[in-house]
Formats: C-alpha cells, structure tokens, sequence
C-alpha cells in the first residue's frame, strides 16, 4: 500500500510540503482532495516514518526525552503507530475527492478523455474559475455580460475573457497560451484550429445526443473532426456579396430583384449603373488577409469545384501533391475573373489595403457604398450604428456567364464557429463548470437573446426562445430555405496559417503588385509546401 514513491503537490490546501518523491497519479497525489492534515502525514510518512518537521508536531522536536538521541525502539514505534493509525483514518477522507483524475473518469486533464466529469460544480459551493477565449472578437462585451450574468445565478463560477484583437493575431494569442501551458478552459474557433490542435480538446461524445437533439440537422456534424465530437456548434453563417437595399434601389431608380443577377456579365451591368448614379465605386472590398485569403479564394474556390465535399477536399489534395494545378482550373479563373470586377469598381482604390473593419462596416450600412463582399457577422459592428440604412441583401458571387454553374445562385453557409473544451490543463472541476456554463448560454433565454438580438446571430438551434435583429441574416436565410448555399467545410481541413499565407498574395493581387500568373505560382507553391 505504501511502497509507491509519492511527491506530495499540496494542490488546494496552501501546504509548502517535500518534493523528494515522484509524482504518481491516483492514491497518494492529494490534488486538493486531502485534509491539510492529512497532506502533513503523507509528508511524514513518506520522509521519515515520524519526524514532521517544524509545522504539525514541533514538539516532538522540542520534547528532550523523544529527541533522535534518546528516542528509543519502543517510542520511535509507538511514534510511527500513531502516525500510521492517523494516516489510515484520515486517508479515507481523501476517497473520492481527488476530481476523477483516475480511469473511470475519462475526460480529466491527461489528454484525449472521451468521458465528462460526473460532478457539478455549480452545485458544490467550490469556487472556480474558468477562462474564455474567443476569436469572434466584435462581440467581446456581449460575451462578458453573459459572463456576469451566469455569475449571479452561480456565484461559485466565474468565467474571465481572455482580451482578443478584432481580426488578426488571435491565433496568435490562443497559441501561446498554449505552448505557455496556459490554455483557455474554453475556445471559441474555426474549426479548422480545432482540428489541429484536436488532441488538446476534450472528446464531447458523452454530450453529442443531447445536442443532436437541441440542435437543427447538420449542425452537430459540424463539430465531429477526426471522427471525434470536438466542438459545440452555436451559430450559423454565411456570406457573399451585401447590398444596401435603400442606396441600390435609389441609384437603379426602382425595386430590385436579386435574382437576376446569375452571371458575371449582369454583375458589371449593374455595377456600372451604380456607379454612374451614385458617382463613386460602388463595392466595398475589406483588404484583410482573412477576407481576401480564406472567404474569397480559399473557401469559393476549393468549395465550388463540386457539391461534394468529398470531391472538393480530393481536389485540395491533387493541388497539394502538385497533381493540379490553380492556373488551369475554370472556378479559380472565374473567380478571379469576377475579383477583377470588383476591384474595378473598388470604393477603397486609392487605399485598397486600409482593411478599416469598422470604417468598412460604416461606409456600408450608410449607404457611402452599395456593396459589400462580407458576412453576416458584420451585424455585430453595425447593428447598433447610429443613422445606418435598416435593409440589406445578399448576392451571389457569379463565376461565369452560364447561370445554372454551381456557384452562380448560391451564397456561403457553415457553421463556421465551435465551442471546444480544455483537455490539456483544465481539471474535471473547471471543464464540468465549463459544459455546465455552455449548456446555460446556448439554452437559456438570456444566452439565446444575447447571440440572436445582440450579437445579431443565427443559432442553429430548435425552439430558439429570441428573433433575430440580424437583417443580413434574414437575408442569408431566403437562400438557406431555398437550398441555395455552399457547403464550405473543406476549408475545416486546411492549415492554420493557410488564410493569411494565401491573403498576403491576395493583398498584393488586389493592390495591382502581381499578376495572375505570379499570384497563383505564389498560391501553388503555398499549397505544395503543405504536408
């Protein structure tokens, strides 16, 4: 029983104990799960068989007749008797307690747990803290109140923001907080981050039925990455080519029907009108790595190759192995073709690089610029903007002049964020409050009005208690209804680094610094360095 070397972590209980014995997991490793008291007698124990040193029982030390020199055989086992008696006794104590950091409780913080802590946190009384980290940074203060109001209904659990820039260098901050061994206890991420650090999450199979049956069809799928449930889906996204319905129908002089506009050749018509009435460039295209990188080149084009993913994520590899190549490839030619529209007709030509998201957003929704090559997402900078326009819509962005080309009468649409739990650091404790917590958000009335009507979300969720405000959602949803989108889950697949390697070129293509031929050797030779 007592012949494992044990070094005592004093986890909890603010002891300052010897560090002379390895570390073993399971009996002997307190964790915080021990009585102070019993903590010391491991430590005595282990060290000496009776000597406590100058905390618990000093007066050994200071009682002359139980000295070292004069203890003899009789009292120096009559010492360890009592020692052990109390060790025993306490030691009982401590079953139980230690978090579930043992086999039967999968899900703990050795990495790679298929199971979730059966304890509840919320209910304990013990205080814990958990940290967030989140890469939909335009929502940070909406995110905070829901902190702080999950706080008052669990006093116990305190969730703190980990700060992120709006844009970029957010990977940036998730990725050394890891290597720091640091992580947040929750990560809100692409997917595509999830699935490369996949063996740092916690494997959500244990909670994958129940939201199976919370959420609308397809969305839980989303989340399985490596075969494994590794991600809670909470919203729904899609994007494309925005317009401001009031500054459009104002410069057209009447109504305007979306669908009519299935080729590139009706896309330039239109542009051209608008631009002659309103007297500027009409499209607003941000100059972000991320825009440019990952929502135009990157997921268009391997997405449209085929409606099967299958297909798309083959063609990825060919491109990958060198197979194919993107200069020969009709979808990355059409469009590019249809880019070199858009920065005919760019709104910010004379600095087509400022990539001001805010600035953007505004010029946008006030109807400086008609279009807008964007997401939904943008509701979360505009939606509460002071003299904004109220209607918007979406169009595709044609790739031809054949209207029936796949593409042509679709928009983007994924689930393109994913709550992921610690596996790496956190303890059973803090993921449990971490579950417990996104159960709340994504359930509870207040969660859902603050995702929907603040953030301007679309959950994809069933008996969602709160309507939308997001009107560029609305939109997005009329093609959602209709079966009208892109599947670009591809793109989950994919580096990283794969968005701001290939936005670099892309900056450099929009700002007249390459050709096309120089921008796709420099995308080709990216892609062909990817193992």
């Amino acid at each position: 029983m007592f012949g494992v070397y044990i070094k005592h972590s004093g986890k909890g209980n603010g002891s300052k104990l010897s560090g002379r014995f390895s570390r073993m997991r399971g009996f002997g490793d307190c964790a915080g799960g021990c009585s102070p008291a019993v903590c010391q007698l491991v430590d005595i124990y282990m060290t000496t068989g009776y000597h406590m040193g100058k905390k618990g029982v000093s007066a050994f030390e200071k009682n002359k007749s139980l000295g070292d020199e004069s203890m003899k055989p009789r009292k120096r086992f009559a010492v360890l008797a009592v020692c052990l008696v109390l060790l025993l006794g306490l030691l009982a104590g401590c079953s139980g307690k230690s978090g579930g950091n043992t086999d039967s409780n999968a899900g703990g913080t050795s990495g790679g747990g298929t199971g979730t802590p059966t304890s509840t946190p919320s209910a304990s009384g013990k205080q814990i803290k958990i940290t967030f980290f989140n890469t939909s940074a335009e929502v940070n203060e909406v995110f905070e109140k829901l902190f702080a109001k999950y706080h008052e209904v669990n006093p116990n659990v305190t969730v703190e923001l980990i700060p992120t820039p709006i844009g970029g260098a957010q990977i940036e901050i998730f990725q050394s907080r890891l290597a720091s061994g640091n992580p947040p206890t929750i990560s809100n991420l692409d997917p595509s981050h999830i699935y490369v650090y996949r063996d740092k999450f916690l494997d959500l199979e244990p909670v994958k039925a129940k939201y199976e049956e919370l959420t609308l069809p397809g969305a839980v799928e989303g989340g399985i990455l490596d075969g494994k449930f590794l991600g809670i889906p909470w919203t729904a996204q899609g994007y494309g080519l925005l317009y401001n319905k009031r500054a459009l129908e104002e410069a057209l002089g009447g109504p305007f029907d979306p669908s009519t506009i299935r080729t590139r050749d009706a896309l330039k018509e239109l542009l051209d009108k608008v631009q002659a009435a309103m007297g500027v460039p009409p499209v607003m295209i941000h100059g972000a790595d991320w825009s440019l990188g990952a929502h135009y080149l990157g997921a268009l084009g391997f997405s449209l190759q085929s409606r099967d993913m299958n297909e798309n994520l083959k063609y990825w590899e060919d491109v990958k192995a060198g197979r194919a190549k993107l200069a020969d490839n009709p979808v990355f030619n059409g469009l590019l073709d249809t880019f070199d529209i858009l920065k005919e007709y760019n709104y910010r030509k004379n600095d087509p690089l400022v990539a001001n998201y805010e600035l953007d957003g505004q010029d946008f929704a006030k109807g400086n610029a008609a279009f807008y090559f964007m997401g939904d997402w943008l509701w979360a900078v505009i939606g509460s903007m002071e003299g904004r326009d109220s209607e918007f819509g979406v169009l595709p962005v044609p790739i031809s002049n054949n209207p029936d080309d796949y593409g042509n009468g679709q928009v983007a649409f994924s689930h393109p964020k994913l709550f992921a739990v610690d596996n790496s650091a956190a303890t059973p404790e803090e993921q449990q409050a971490a579950l417990e917590f996104l159960e709340w958000m994504l359930t509870s009335e207040e969660g859902q009005k603050a995702i929907t009507e603040e953030m301007g979300l679309t959950m994809p969720y069933k008996n969602v208690k709160a309507t939308s405000s997001n009107a560029i959602a609305k939109a997005i949803g009329e093609y959602v209804e209709k079966g009208e989108t892109i599947n670009i889950g591809v793109i989950n697949y994919f580096p990283t680094d794969y968005w701001a390697k290939t936005g670099a070129s892309m900056q450099k293509y929009l700002a007249g610094a390459i050709n096309r031929d120089q921008l796709f050797q420099e995308v080709q030779a990216y892609w062909e360095s990817v193992e």
